[in-house]
């Protein structure tokens, strides 16, 4: 079994080390200054699903796929309750909107403890497949969250299976953000977790969070296959929190040489996993990049075609452009509720078009641009 694990990851490190070698440096010029930021559309569907969480662009047509489309999961169901929103809605550059998926906690194919609350942990794979985590509550609170898990869509917005519990020594519990490294037939996955012991603590500092790397095997006409699981990141503090539910390391953002960066809310930083796309031992907390200044609690995140980190405050409206060095060269409010703290989440860069971001102040899809 260990040599079959290290002759899978083997031939990993040979499929994916031309593709991040080969892949240009644009430089530092600053990539949100001067832009602009419009409204795209509303990302309330029929069911009245609010607080959208997570977004993904969809790379290929496929089935109800269409490509350039925009996903967007949201968290709270229509009775505004954290954890129980189970809708993913499409968005065409255009603002048209239709449904996706509206997932029944009773009918899925696979465990997923405690139902469905789905988060920021949103990707589309080239081969038609949606992922997205869920970090579901009974009644919006805390002490009611469960584990969840990560849930495997078809290009119909159907759910086909689920990845939950622990594989690999690695646990899958409380998904709140991911990244995707897709290379069509293999893919990896970087998502985040904050419930290691965290409803158990009461409301105080555990550092508990991981961030868990999944590398899945995607055959023609079937569905996407858990290859290996590996624990790349540790010991990121986390906490419930009665506004936030929890709050622990959030956005993930993959670099072209390999280093992963992630959102450390609590800490109020960015930290830097190096080479997280074939460590097969946990990084811990990572390297520091860049902590406080412009950071305010920062949540979602994403890395610009120059190579910067964008992040988005949790304490205020502004997104913050930050260099792989740690110089933080630009801070814009994006806010287009008007309220401030607590609206911005997931964001996702499209070269030559800007970035588009869900602001739960007033349910909205957005482009800086």
């Amino acid at each position: 079994m260990r040599s079959s694990m290290f002759l899978k990851h083997a031939c990993w490190i040979a499929l994916v080390l031309p593709v991040l070698s080969s892949v240009a440096q644009s430089g530092n010029a600053s990539y949100i200054s001067p832009k602009t930021v419009s409204f795209v559309a509303s990302t309330v569907p029929a069911n009245g699903d609010v607080n959208p969480y997570g977004i993904a662009v969809v790379p290929r047509s496929s089935g109800k796929l269409i490509a350039g489309h925009i996903l967007v999961s949201n968290f709270n169901g229509s009775a505004n309750l954290q954890g129980t929103g189970t809708t993913i809605v499409d968005i065409a550059p255009d603002g048209t909107k239709t449904l996706f998926a509206e997932i029944d906690s009773s009918r899925l194919p696979g465990p997923c403890p405690g139902g469905v609350g789905l988060t920021t942990a949103l990707g589309v794979l080239r081969k038609g497949w949606v992922i997205v985590g869920s970090l579901p509550t009974k009644d919006g609170t805390a002490a009611t969250a469960k584990a969840g898990c990560l849930l495997v869509l078809n290009d119909e917005g159907e759910v086909v299976e689920t990845f939950s519990g622990t594989r690999f020594n690695a646990r899958i519990n409380g998904p709140w953000d991911m990244t995707v490294l897709d290379l069509g037939p293999v893919a990896e996955l970087f998502v985040s977790n904050v419930l290691n012991e965290t409803v158990a603590a009461g409301g105080k500092v555990v550092h508990r969070g991981t961030v868990v790397r999944i590398l899945l095997g995607i055959p023609d006409g079937r569905k996407p296959e858990e290859l290996l699981r590996t624990i790349v990141g540790s010991g990121f503090p986390q906490r419930t929190d009665p506004a936030a539910l929890v709050i622990g390391p959030t956005g993930l953002g993959l670099a072209e040489d390999g280093t992963l960066y992630v959102a450390d809310t609590l800490s109020n930083r960015i930290a830097a996993i190096p080479d997280a796309v074939f460590r097969l031992t946990s990084g811990g907390t990572g390297r520091t990049v860049s902590v406080g200044g412009a950071l305010n609690q920062p949540l979602g995140l994403a890395v610009a075609p120059n190579g910067d980190i964008l992040t988005v405050n949790a304490g205020d409206g502004n997104v913050v452009e930050t260099t792989p060095a740690g110089s933080q060269i630009a801070v814009k409010n994006i806010d287009t509720s008007g309220a401030g703290a607590g609206t911005l989440f997931g964001l996702a860069v499209v070269r030559g078009t800007g970035v588009y971001f869900v602001d739960d102040g007033d349910n909205t899809l957005d482009l800086l641009h």
